[in-house]
């Protein structure tokens, strides 16, 4: 036993070190690798070196050992030592809980694993544990010990595969990670912290050992109420937090700045909800996030969680709901981190048909695996509870449910009953969401899933997957392809734009305008739209007003709300200036025009989910690319007019629900957003002539490129 401790090997440390009794007497062993000299504190008893490595015992022979003692001893250089002894306490962990992280069945594993700073016996310290059933041996290493593996092995807990040790006087901000030595090939391997709550900055890759959070929270109001994200406006403003604006040196905001400039921004807008690319701790900005190897921690670039947690209270304080998104399909790759964690195929599947995603370079998750389940379930709750967000969106979704997902043809293996369903995926989502419905009932759980895999927005017991939303990526696809057709051609692919409705309310849809659009050389939301340059700003202005009236809960992402002319760069910040310049701005006040309408107007939101709140006036002139329809909820209507030409449609008489006075709720061709002001004088009429089906229409001017949004006055 003691050999294997000498060696490098041993698994239980405790059988061996501390207070014990052997041969009938009681006896102190330490192991002090390096070590000349050393003594029991108080009192100086010297203790008798039993090996060249370190290993050093003291025979107590009747007096009686205080409880809290301490070891001092002379290192190799004449170097004096002084620490409490860390196996002078028993590992402490709950054998239950242990079996419920095994099971698959831990919703809290962050309480469990990771480094927690407590106190034993009126002792102050931090209690390590890891998981790492292959390992021989596992040690814990950081500031406090020099690094050196030797000094702190940690003691295996039974078959779970969890290691732990409590070590006295390693207090908060100290850096670690775990040196795993394999049981078969004796490599060693230095790790960082799966469960690690705060990291080092990059280039570092250490665990930071953080206190218990002591942060106020003054949200109980936006907490108690949240939003029913059914029925409820849900306008989304998505953002990268690196790359929204930067410090005047070009370095990177801290999270109170970010949150106080972020209010004023979109104060007087009607988003609801701000949506944050993965704040997961990376090590590559060049990742965006999506790359994550701290999925309990959120990234030091811009401070400490409590910092991220006044941050969300901050956004919260100003009816802003908070959302993350967070990547549980896949990780990357880096040798300190999770990939081939204890020398094997951990946390990633081992077969290699399944292990890698061939479009991102990166390592699966076996979720058939129980501890990867309780893991990742515990991380999503992590975010929900601690942090107080208010909902996860789950990146990729579709490249966790097909096993073929990104490969060729006989470079995958299908399931049991033949199919290309990843079974395992399945069970994983039905449970990450019935865990986020029963702790986090008022939050949200918003799949970005891009194939037409059915009822991902159902409920587990009618066959479906259980997230609360969908972002709706034939939408998007549909919509900027129409879009891209300069409008002389846009006759021929009407049914681009109108096809959506065919299936629009099958799942709960966000409509995404998100940022995987305007990257990679795919240029900017302003830069899509053709035509010279009053064309595409007019185009522009008539996506926005077809996103915030077509059915499903809005995402715009940051930069559009003022036509950023460039594609989004990571590495630098939005161009602000260009913000400012009149057709800019002129945008700008749309978007926060649009948001408010939908946020103020029931017809607009009350059942985006449903077709009570959606009827169509006209779907079928694509001769002049021309649609129109109803928008309802609490007895409001709404009538959007959509031209899709650059041609003033003088006299276009359009089908309404009811005569009298409709007056012009928004025209984008106004003015005051850059347009040309062709419209219908703020009003118009409903006169009872039949027409498109209905007993009551309207002569309008349909601006050119435009849209305008009516709405019946009141009558007195």
């Amino acid at each position: 036993m003691l050999s294997a401790l000498i060696g490098g090997r041993h698994h239980a440390p405790h059988h061996c070190l501390g207070l014990r009794r052997e041969d009938g007497h009681a006896l102190l062993r330490a192991w002090l690798p390096g070590a000349r000299t050393a003594f029991v504190e108080p009192g100086a008893h010297r203790m008798r070196r039993i090996d060249a490595h370190g290993l050093f015992e003291w025979d107590i022979a009747g007096e009686e050992l205080p409880g809290d003692y301490r070891l001092r001893w002379i290192g190799p250089r004449g170097d004096e030592h002084s620490a409490r002894d860390p196996y002078a306490f028993a590992p402490e962990l709950d054998r239950d809980e242990l079996d419920r992280f095994n099971a698959g069945v831990h919703r809290r594993a962050w309480r469990l694993l990771g480094a927690h700073v407590l106190e034993r016996r009126g002792v102050a310290g931090t209690r390590f544990a890891v998981w790492a059933p292959n390992a021989e041996r596992v040690s814990v290493v950081g500031d406090f010990n020099g690094w050196n593996g030797r000094r702190h092995p940690m003691t295996a807990r039974g078959s779970s595969g969890v290691w732990e040790l409590f070590v006295p006087d390693v207090a908060p901000g100290t850096l670690y990670k775990f040196e795993v030595r394999h049981r078969d090939s004796g490599q060693v391997l230095l790790k960082t912290d799966p469960y690690g709550r705060a990291f080092e900055q990059r280039p570092g890759t250490a665990a930071r050992v953080v206190a218990p959070s002591g942060y106020r929270w003054r949200d109980a109001a936006w907490m108690a109420c949240r939003p029913d994200w059914a029925h409820a406006p849900m306008a989304v403003y998505e953002m990268h937090l690196g790359s929204w604006r930067r410090g005047e040196d070009g370095g990177f905001l801290g999270y109170a700045e970010i949150a106080e400039a972020l209010v004023r921004h979109l104060a007087g807008s009607g988003f609801t909800h701000v949506e944050l690319l993965p704040v997961t701790e990376h090590p590559l900005d060049d990742s965006w996030g999506y790359q994550s190897t701290g999925f309990f921690a959120p990234t030091s670039r811009h401070g400490t969680p409590d910092a991220f947690r006044a941050f969300v209270d901050t956004l919260h304080g100003h009816g802003l709901g908070v959302i993350l998104d967070w990547v549980p399909g896949h990780f990357p790759r880096d040798d300190w981190a999770l990939a081939q964690f204890d020398g094997t195929a951990l946390y990633e599947h081992a077969d290699p048909q399944r292990a890698a995603t061939p479009h991102w370079g990166s390592l699966k998750f076996n979720l058939a695996r129980h501890e990867v389940r309780s893991f990742l379930i515990s991380s999503a709750l992590y975010w929900l509870q601690e942090f107080h967000l208010d909902g996860l969106r789950v990146d990729a979704v579709a490249s966790m449910l097909y096993l073929d997902y990104g490969r060729e043809a006989g470079g995958w293996i299908p399931n049991a009953h033949g199919g290309h369903e990843d079974l395992d995926a399945v069970a994983f989502l039905r449970d990450l969401n019935a865990a986020v419905q029963e702790e986090c009932p008022r939050a949200a759980v918003v799949a970005e899933e891009s194939s037409a895999w059915p009822g991902v927005t159902r409920p587990a017991w009618l066959g479906g997957l259980g997230f609360t939303m969908k972002w709706n990526m034939g939408w998007m696809h549909d919509t900027l392809a129409y879009f891209a057709h300069d409008p002389v051609h846009r006759r021929y692919h009407h049914d681009q734009l109108t096809f959506s409705r065919m299936y629009a309310f099958e799942e709960n849809f966000v409509l995404p305008l998100s940022h995987d659009e305007v990257v990679h050389c795919k240029g900017s939301l302003l830069g899509k739209m053709p035509g010279d340059r009053w064309q595409r700003f007019a185009n522009l202005r008539l996506l926005l007003a077809y996103l915030f009236t077509w059915p499903g809960k809005k995402l715009l992402f940051m930069g559009q709300e003022h036509a950023a002319s460039s594609e989004w760069d990571f590495a630098r910040a939005l161009d602000w200036a260009e913000a400012a310049a009149p057709e800019h701005a002129g945008i700008r006040r749309l978007v926060d025009d649009l948001s408010r309408l939908y946020r103020e107007r029931p017809a607009l939101h009350r059942h985006d989910f449903d077709d009570a709140g959606f009827e169509w006036i006209d779907c079928h002139d694509a001769l002049q690319s021309v649609v129109g329809y109803l928008r309802r909820g609490d007895g409001q209507t709404v009538a959007v007019a959509l031209n899709f030409t650059p041609v003033p449609r003088h006299g276009y008489r359009i089908g309404l629900p009811a005569g009298g006075r409709y007056r012009e709720l928004l025209n984008t061709d106004s003015r005051h957003y850059g347009g040309g002001d062709v419209g219908n004088g703020g009003a118009v009429e409903a006169t009872p002539d039949a027409w498109m089906g209905r007993a009551w229409s309207a002569s309008l001017t349909l601006p050119p490129l435009a849209a305008l949004l009516l709405a019946p006055e009141a009558r007195a």
